[in-house]
């Protein structure tokens, strides 16, 4: 009986090991990303990219052995453009699906709302396309990053470009949405700044979607500017493009648009986009010309058969940052993973690029330049680039803090 108890005993210990072991594999073995983002309508010629480059840097990270040791995986969720579906899609996947890092989303709306349940339940969130300067702005914390530029940036990065031309005279249009408002506002305020001389004729904005764009084109046509700010966004700039090319609005007035010169903005026109047209962008397929963007370009066509937009880099050096953080972490800890990605340097396709300790916001640079026609694509591309580096344009630390201590305080 002594035998057999001891035996059983034994038994009990083996089982219990094997049952903790395979517990730990299971829990360990996997590593979840659960992604939110528009999947549905106009957003998704935007939103595929961002997926598409992210799934690109998983595929690189699991063969390197994952992160820690732990094999990714990529569960995304439908926000349908809605700040209320996002907020539900993140809830389910973390309460649900345990995942263990978030990244989304193009709708500003439904990227704060998700961060703001990001910094409640404590776990790290990593937006990879949403504009707003809110979000590591006045409503930043300690659980959000953002890989790509937002409207503050976009404002100040063109107000340096623009204050360089002998433009004096201004005409400010765009889709009347807060995107529009608040890359105007940011554009115009700093232009200002630089430029005490800058003189505001007038502004016509029109409803987001408008495709019949004549009537406000005109008052700025008559108006006779030195130069037109657009504040157009997603397909709204390649409505604006074609009303441009449409009137020959290109060859009388010079025009400025962010995104004018991104892939995602010329590749629908083809080779009807206006030349000459002025934009900027923080990533092209073909700019800067380094080894490392050719190999990032053309290993995304070989899979997606297809050129990488911006986006697609937004998605891309997201999960690059990640992998890289948790490895300067050395374990999987959400507290010591945010530590290790304030102030963290990786490479990019673009070069050495940075995350800010301060707001969390990632330092780029933004290319500054005009569309031309070329026999190398079947659509325009930008050329003659000045590069605005970041640390050039960015809200200094100081602003951050005084813009959140402001909120704080209400």
């Amino acid at each position: 009986m002594k035998n057999f108890a001891a035996a059983a005993t034994a038994l009990c210990v083996v089982c219990a090991c094997f049952l903790a072991g395979a517990a730990t594999v299971h829990g360990q073995g996997v590593f979840k990303i659960g992604v939110v983002d528009t999947y549905t309508g106009p957003a998704t010629t935007y939103t595929e990219d961002v997926l598409d480059g992210i799934k690109l840097g998983v595929a690189h990270i699991n063969a390197k052995g994952g992160i820690l040791g732990r094999k990714v995986e990529i569960l995304h969720r439908d926000d349908k453009f809605k700040p209320d579906i996002a907020l539900e899609m993140t809830k389910n996947l973390v309460m649900r699906e345990n995942v263990d890092i978030l990244m989304g989303s193009t709708n500003s709306g439904g990227a704060l709302a998700m961060s703001e349940f990001a910094r409640k339940e404590k776990i790290p969130f990593i937006v990879t396309d949403a504009k707003s300067d809110k979000i590591t702005g006045e409503r930043g914390n300690r659980y959000v990053f953002n890989t790509n530029e937002n409207t503050a940036m976009i404002g100040r990065a063109a107000a340096l470009a623009l204050s360089k031309k002998p433009y004096v005279r201004y005409w400010i249009m765009g889709e009347d949405y807060e995107f529009g408002h608040a890359c105007a506002d940011a554009l115009w305020a700093h232009l200002k700044a630089l430029r005490p001389d800058a003189q505001l004729l007038g502004q016509s904005w029109r409803k987001v979607g408008e495709t019949d764009l004549a009537p406000y084109i005109a008052p700025a046509m008559n108006a006779q500017p030195d130069c037109i700010i657009s504040a157009a966004g997603g397909g709204g700039i390649v409505n604006f493009l074609k009303a441009v090319k449409a009137m020959g609005l290109e060859r009388k007035i010079p025009i400025y648009q962010h995104y004018a010169t991104d892939l995602l903005a010329l590749r629908p026109l083809g080779m009807d986009a206006p030349e000459g047209i002025m934009g900027s962008s923080t990533y092209h397929f073909y700019y800067p010309n380094i080894a490392a963007n050719k190999a990032f370009s053309d290993e995304f066509m070989k899979v997606y058969k297809r050129y990488p937009g911006s986006t697609a880099f937004y998605g891309y050096v997201a999960t690059q940052l990640m992998a890289q953080a948790y490895q300067k972490a050395g374990k999987i800890d959400k507290e010591r993973f945010i530590d290790a990605m304030e102030g963290l340097v990786v490479d990019s396709p673009i070069g050495k690029i940075q995350m800010r300790a301060c707001d969390h916001q990632l330092i780029l640079p933004m290319y500054y330049g005009v569309t031309k026609k070329t026999k190398a694509y079947p659509f325009l591309i930008g050329s003659d680039f000045l590069t605005v580096a970041g640390r050039d344009y960015l809200p200094s630390c100081e602003e951050i803090m005084k813009q959140r201590a402001a909120i704080a305080g209400r």
